[in-house]
């Protein structure tokens, strides 16, 4: 019978079903879920606009659940470690997917490195992260441990070059994914610790095209409505693309328009180059003359010598409209309640700063 551990604890399938004296939030949705429950509520993440709510059938979870299972070909008896909010659809997506399969399924809390938490002597098969639990883990004790998961998926916001790079050697399955609430998680996925390039996968039921904007949309039966994203992608065919970034994002700096996206990937590569750990992203601040002026925003502190180091790769790397105009630091950075960057708000914290003298 499988069963759900969380805090040391642990309740079969029934004995959830019936009805335990635990009450997480887990528990709670896996007794909603056993019981027969047709309907719930998703909250999206907040990170490219308001929050909001969205009602789904159960059965459109469960179409979206089987299409992840059968393609990673996940396992009754295997385990799953759920170490993500489950206020959101990548959490809660990891209870139904393993509830669907017959999963066991591990709880933890959604720190910062998720394998410290819990027996070594439980041997994990499939687990989702965000890619700050992955940089945790690849500079700690666990990194090994990552390797010995049989599937992780990876999403949330874009992984870190360096992280990439140390990723290159593992031996088990690693997936960037694409996906967002409104799709019920991930449409796609990218095997980067195998592809030298950036494409994605689509995954079985789902056809994609591009509008006249050039952003990706998105159709599936379980998914009712057509879904038009934000994403610029280029189609490297009719079950692959390349994210290029979001529309909404592209700076128009005195005529020239740049995606914010493909600048940073250049960006990491420097920074990990002069062993900066800082998070940082690219973001139009308005000028005058140009409009919006190129600016690398960065979390923390930089001393004049890493700024000027900086400055002349960048002169070195980029082209004239993609060298950051200027940079600026902030100590902290605003996130979302999913832990993604908040760009607009830290983007006024930058503002505010600037008006400020």
């Amino acid at each position: 019978m499988p069963w759900l551990q969380e805090n040391g604890k642990r309740y079969t399938f029934d004995e959830i079903k019936t009805g335990v004296a635990e009450s997480s939030s887990a528990i709670r949705f896996c007794n909603a879920w056993l019981t027969g429950q047709a309907e719930f509520t998703l909250q999206t993440s907040g990170s490219t606009g308001a929050p909001k709510s969205i009602s789904v059938t159960r059965e459109q979870l469960r179409a979206s659940a089987r299409i992840t299972a059968d393609y990673l070909k996940l396992k009754p008896e295997q385990t799953a470690l759920v170490c993500l909010d489950i206020s959101f659809v990548a959490g809660l997506m990891m209870l139904v997917r393993a509830m669907e399969v017959g999963m066991n399924i591990l709880v933890t809390h959604p720190e910062a490195n998720p394998l410290q938490s819990f027996d070594p002597a439980i041997n994990v098969d499939f687990a989702a992260f965000v890619p700050f639990q992955i940089e945790a883990i690849l500079k700690s004790p666990q990194r090994e441990r990552l390797n010995t998961i049989k599937n992780v998926i990876i999403g949330g916001a874009p992984l870190s070059e360096q992280a990439k790079v140390e990723l290159q050697p593992f031996t088990n399955n690693v997936y960037a994914t694409y996906g967002m609430t409104e799709t019920l998680t991930h449409i796609a996925l990218q095997k980067i610790n195998e592809v030298a390039d950036k494409t994605f996968q689509v995954l079985p039921g789902f056809v994609i095209a591009t509008d006249t904007r050039g952003c990706l949309t998105i159709k599936a039966n379980h998914l009712g409505n057509d879904i038009i994203t934000n994403d610029l992608v280029e189609l490297v065919s009719k079950n692959q693309f390349r994210w290029l970034g979001r529309i909404d994002g592209v700076i128009n700096s005195g005529g020239v328009k740049i995606i914010p996206e493909k600048v940073e990937a250049v960006i990491a590569t420097i920074f990990n180059k002069l062993n900066l750990p800082n998070s940082f992203f690219m973001a139009g601040l308005p000028h005058m003359q140009l409009g919006e002026a190129v600016c690398l925003v960065v979390e923390g502190v930089l001393t004049k010598e890493q700024t000027e180091s900086l400055a002349q790769t960048f002169s070195q790397t980029l082209s004239r409209y993609e060298n950051p105009k200027a940079i600026h630091c902030v100590e902290k950075f605003v996130y979302t309640t999913s832990g993604k960057i908040n760009r607009p708000e830290t983007v006024l914290l930058v503002e505010n700063k600037r008006s400020a003298y």
